[in-house]
């Protein structure tokens, strides 16, 4: 099944909803970089934040999360755009641990909880948007909460989770919903939204067994709405062609001197892992067309 969200409304428009499925994004950058399963919980939950996150833009707006809790996962990386373009890739992709006390993946022990979760939003404007605060879960969906609440003053439950087959290293599930109160809220719809959430299953293994993000909100939300669909995409937008103009970018003097001392360049794409190489003659190139 192909990956996507939707954007929903519920409790007569009171809460502001998204659900997501992200598992083929998830496995596809599983694969990539090699990642065990403590490792691919912790980068497939941000990823989903972070797609929810971007779907709230509009346009050509883009935003980038990086979560560093001092953990030996290092930081988590994750991009989206309003159009549902993806990537993401973690400094240690091998990180695994034992299951926790409560028999799960143990992202906290990953991640770390010495650290902050930053948030940059670029929508445009000569500065972009930035925000950040203290991890204090190293869960990923608590910190995601936290933050809405603290920087964007926004009351937000943030549920996201990754299923790993502990055999293969694939991902079964993985995918997440945000709900956000709307001003005005009554008491009565908050605390009906703490009963469903409190009664749902573990939403990675619901994701898995084949729950799309539709039902999903169904079971979160009275009378809800859903107002759109977006399909979800890993897109890295690497490429040959600006690589090279990174390298341009570097100036002639600097060229030459990778040309003798290297005898060309190799550049490596953190997102999408792949490995540029330039020779000596490639190299070449690039100078001459500085001299044109």
């Amino acid at each position: 099944m192909s990956d996507y969200l939707v954007r929903a409304t519920g409790f007569n428009g009171n809460v502001r909803a998204f659900a997501a499925r992200t598992t083929g994004i998830v496995e596809d950058i599983r694969k990539r970089h090699g990642m065990l399963n403590t490792a691919s919980a912790a980068l497939g939950r941000t990823l989903t934040v972070t797609a929810m996150m971007g779907a709230m833009l509009k346009g050509d707006e883009r935003i980038s999360v990086k979560i560093n809790g001092g953990g030996p996962i290092g930081s988590i990386f994750a991009e989206a755009n309003a159009h549902g373009e993806l990537r993401a890739y973690a400094t240690n992709p091998q990180v695994h641990f034992e299951l926790n006390e409560l028999g799960k993946l143990d992202v906290r022990r990953a991640v770390g909880t010495d650290g902050f979760l930053y948030v940059t939003k670029d929508l445009g404007l000569r500065e972009p948007y930035q925000g950040s605060v203290p991890i204090v879960s190293g869960e990923i969906g608590e910190d995601f909460s936290y933050y809405f609440v603290v920087s964007e003053q926004t009351p937000s439950a943030v549920a996201v989770g990754v299923l790993v087959n502990p055999e293969d290293h694939s991902i079964f599930g993985s995918g997440g919903f945000i709900l956000q109160l709307l001003p005005g809220t009554p008491e009565e719809d908050i605390a009906k939204i703490e009963e469903k959430i409190s009664k749902l299953p573990q939403v990675s293994r619901l994701i898995a067994e084949g729950i799309t993000p539709e039902e999903l909100i169904a079971k979160v939300l009275d009378n809800p709405t859903i107002h759109s669909k977006l399909d979800l995409t890993f897109n890295c937008g690497c490429s040959a062609e600006k690589v090279g103009n990174t390298l341009a970018s570097l100036g002639k003097a600097e060229l030459m001197s990778m040309q003798r001392e290297e005898g060309g360049a190799e550049v490596h794409c953190h997102f999408c892992n792949e490995l540029y190489q330039f020779n000596y003659d490639d190299l070449q190139e690039i100078i001459n067309d500085l001299d044109k």
